[in-house]
């Protein structure tokens, strides 16, 4: 399917440095996969920003961004996911990161981004969190009791954030879904 027949006007802009392709979602409403290649950096990201814009004022404020050829993101790409997220959060939408390289992990770690995203491995995967967000609220996971992934401390967390484990002292994320990460 050609890009233009989801959003119109997506192909009439282009960059070398990143190429972005479309795929609708339909087992979840308002949802569409967004294939990043390339790299996203200070001077693509003005253009990456107004493709997704594009997207966003389509009516897809479920967007699923596949990482796996994405092989670059610098701290200016982090903040275009960032404004995405504030763009969608308000129309009841939300956003995943599908696939992401590990060096391009290692960024939004080291920025301390990693536990704002939903990150998922699986299509699947992405489509059970959209599916797990429209359910009601009030099924919340916290308080939460996890082992910490370094020394296998019990833990407790009664909200999402960053966290140091009290034994070796382990910085943690646990996301809203009660998933726990190092970061």
């Amino acid at each position: 399917m050609n890009n233009n027949d989801l959003v119109s006007g997506f192909n009439d802009e282009k960059d070398d440095s990143l190429k972005i392709s479309l795929e609708k979602v339909d087992a979840v409403d308002n949802a569409i996969l967004v294939i990043l290649n390339g790299y996203i950096d200070t001077y693509n990201s003005v253009y990456f920003q107004k493709q997704v814009n594009k997207i966003v004022g389509n009516g897809f404020v479920n967007i699923v961004f596949n990482c796996s050829n994405l092989n670059y993101v610098s701290s200016t790409g982090i903040g275009s996911f960032t404004a995405f997220l504030k763009l969608v959060k308000p129309k009841n939408g939300d956003i995943v990161l599908l696939n992401i390289q590990p060096k391009v992990y290692e960024v939004f770690q080291l920025l301390g981004f990693s536990h704002f995203f939903n990150i998922k491995e699986t299509i699947e995967d992405a489509i059970n969190h959209f599916k797990q967000d429209s359910n009601p609220a009030g099924a919340s996971v916290f308080p939460k009791i996890f082992s910490c992934p370094v020394c296998s401390r019990k833990l407790k967390a009664t909200r999402q954030g960053r966290f140091k484990c009290s034994d070796c002292k382990a910085i943690l994320a646990i996301d809203q879904n009660g998933n726990v990460f190092l970061g």
